[in-house]
């Protein structure tokens, strides 16, 4: 057999080797699965309704409006947003938020924090992807509920208190938007 035939067979078997150690529980498509069924349960188990809602089912993705503002004030990227938000994971414990008195609530208070509204420039990458992509959809004055795969939060990796592959609920009140230099 000739190096280059060698090298190929090699480089194959060690592809195959590699897919052989790939854990079947933990590819992107079973996480992604495993995250659509936590949703869909939790929201039998707490159904949310609203006036509008979205709902992506490839994905999961979900934003469900609790209010509508009719304001006509949709966000594009470079354009910069002011928002309230509660973060929870589908247990319903409390890991962030931006309102003092909700953190006192949930004992994750910081004294050295300042509570007051989100505000970040929308299509800059600084936030997660599924609370961006809310926010995209939503008019200034909605208020929504999100619910959305880890995929769209952290992912695989931990967090703080939120550990790897967790599902994220994120209740938002987009507050107010300045429009950026536009392109």
């Amino acid at each position: 057999m000739n190096k280059k035939l060698l090298s190929y067979l090699g480089f194959v078997l060690l592809a195959i080797g590699f897919t052989a150690c790939v854990d079947s529980e933990s590819t992107v498509e079973s996480i992604l699965e495993k995250d659509k069924k936590a949703i869909e349960e939790y929201l039998a188990a707490n159904p949310l309704t609203g006036p509008k809602d979205f709902v992506d089912e490839v994905s999961g993705f979900r934003v469900i409006w609790q209010e509508l503002s009719n304001s006509g004030r949709l966000p594009v990227p470079g354009d910069t947003v002011q928002v309230n938000y509660v973060g929870k994971l589908l247990n319903g414990r409390v890991f962030d938020t931006s309102i003092e008195s909700v953190a006192r609530d949930n004992n994750i208070f910081s004294e050295n924090r300042n509570y007051i509204p989100l505000r970040f420039i929308l299509g800059r990458g600084q936030l997660i992807e599924g609370f961006e992509s809310a926010i995209a959809i939503m008019e200034a004055g909605d208020k929504a509920t999100v619910i959305m795969p880890s995929l769209f939060g952290y992912g695989g990796a931990a967090q703080g208190d939120i550990p790897p592959n967790s599902p994220l609920i994120f209740e938002l009140d987009f507050i107010d938007l300045k429009k950026g230099p536009q392109q």
